[in-house]
């Protein structure tokens, strides 16, 4: 009878650990002595040179993330491991403790906000439209009677059908399951423009083999925060990447990681984006906040 309560409540106290970590991700990164980081394969945040390498801004910044966490908890070290997410699995592995803090380019809004949390942002994003660049497309009221692309999963496709309606437009909408699928689609013709956040379309194109045949235009579609996700209700977690985050603007190193990755020739075709920091991004950094996309004002 003593062995079978001793087993219950070895069994209670294991599962109360479990249950503890769960909303403690210092102490479950501490115990395990690793961070997994969700990363992106095809984001103009952040994508893969193939054979486990990830790069970009947020993958980079996520790594210093890391290095802040580890002198944090005080560990000789600390593994990194890397979780590839997409638009539709990165929130569930998220909250199921799969990955412990995802920095990809996820918009913070309020529908995200009652399932994940959100560190500061570190990149304002102007959603807009990539097209051939003989297509003759200049503006979303050229889009009348075209197939468009968007990724699934991605807040871009509820913009993209709010303009459909306040433009009484009649176009055909088709998806791509990630970003690097949805540019295909316009690159092969199957699609007469991709409708995405700024930073994505940019880097795709920098990426494509035919970088000149492409471009950005039209106006500004939607205005949207991003930020890295964490689990809810873990203040201390929160509060240890935030800091590395200002640590980073005050310091100046996030102006030049955002320099070497969007201003600089980047791997692997050793193109330039070409994408300036926006004035939004700037206020972002020079007064940190986790505020939503809806707190945002687009005229």
């Amino acid at each position: 009878m003593k062995k079978h309560l001793l087993a219950a409540a070895i069994t209670l106290l294991a599962a109360g650990t479990t249950f503890a970590q769960a909303n403690d991700t210092l102490a479950k990164i501490k115990s395990s002595g690793a961070i997994t980081l969700g990363v992106r394969e095809s984001s103009g945040l952040g994508y893969t040179l193939g054979n486990g390498k990830y790069v970009g801004f947020h993958t980079e910044m996520s790594e210093r993330i890391a290095d802040d966490i580890q002198k944090h908890l005080g560990l000789p070290k600390l593994e990194i491991k890397y979780q590839p997410l997409t638009s539709q699995n990165r929130i569930p592995l998220v909250t199921n403790g799969t990955v412990d803090l995802e920095c990809g380019s996820t918009t913070n809004n309020q529908a995200r906000q009652k399932e994940v949390a959100f560190a500061v942002t570190t990149y304002v994003e102007e959603v807009r439209m990539a097209v051939n660049a003989k297509s003759g497309i200049n503006s979303i009221k050229d889009l009348n009677g075209k197939t468009l692309v968007t990724t699934t999963g991605t807040t871009s496709v509820q913009t993209l059908r709010k303009n459909k309606r306040a433009e009484g437009l009649n176009f055909r909408e088709i998806m791509g399951k990630d970003h690097a699928d949805s540019f295909l689609m316009l690159e092969s013709g199957r699609a007469d423009a991709f409708i995405m956040d700024g930073s994505i379309l940019a880097a795709n194109i920098s990426k494509s083999k035919n970088p000149q045949d492409f471009k950005i235009v039209g106006e500004v579609l939607s205005v949207e925060p991003i930020a890295c996700m964490l689990r809810k209700d873990d203040p201390a977690f929160k509060k240890v990447v935030d800091d590395s985050i200002k640590r980073q603007i005050a310091d100046g190193s996030l102006a030049k990681l955002y320099d070497r990755w969007f201003m600089q020739p980047i791997p692997p075709n050793n193109v330039k984006v070409g994408l300036p920091l926006s004035e939004a991004t700037k206020d972002a950094w020079a007064h940190p906040n986790d505020k939503p996309m809806e707190a945002y004002d687009i005229k």
